[in-house]
């Protein structure tokens, strides 16, 4: 039996100065749970997801190789769907992190809510609403 696969994204990853910090952040202020921890001899790794699953994760890197890594202000955005953009940028607030834009609907994306912010090493997170499924 022929079983066709498709082509997919499983993760995105980006370099951050703490590991630990960035754990913090993405666990207890975005929400996302640890899937999998991985220690080579050049770079630390947390793999995480949403609801503990694979697949459209975001995997935390800190280089321990001693190579000079720029971690800061990466033209680098991550894009996240959420129940409520305007709690989430409280959240963030709340870590005292810089919020760009705040979650307000936009008229020429159909007022869809969006808001801008940054996470602590200054990588920009685009908080848009989630659509319920099916729309």
């Amino acid at each position: 039996m022929n079983v066709e696969v498709s082509n997919y994204l499983g993760a995105a990853g980006i370099g951050v100065s703490d590991l630990k910090v960035s754990f913090d952040f993405y666990t207890r202020v975005i929400g996302m749970k640890k899937i999998f921890d991985l220690k080579l001899p050049y770079v630390d790794e947390i793999i995480l997801g949403f609801d503990g699953r694979w697949g459209e994760g975001l995997v935390i890197m800190h280089y321990t190789d001693g190579s000079n890594q720029n971690y800061k202000n990466n033209p680098v955005k991550l894009v996240f769907y959420v129940k409520d953009p305007k709690e989430f940028i409280k959240r963030i607030r709340k870590e005292g992190l810089e919020i760009i834009r705040e979650a307000e609907p936009v008229p020429d994306l159909g007022n869809a809510v969006v808001g801008f912010a940054r996470d602590p090493d200054g990588y920009l997170l685009e908080i848009l609403q989630a659509q319920p499924a099916g729309k």
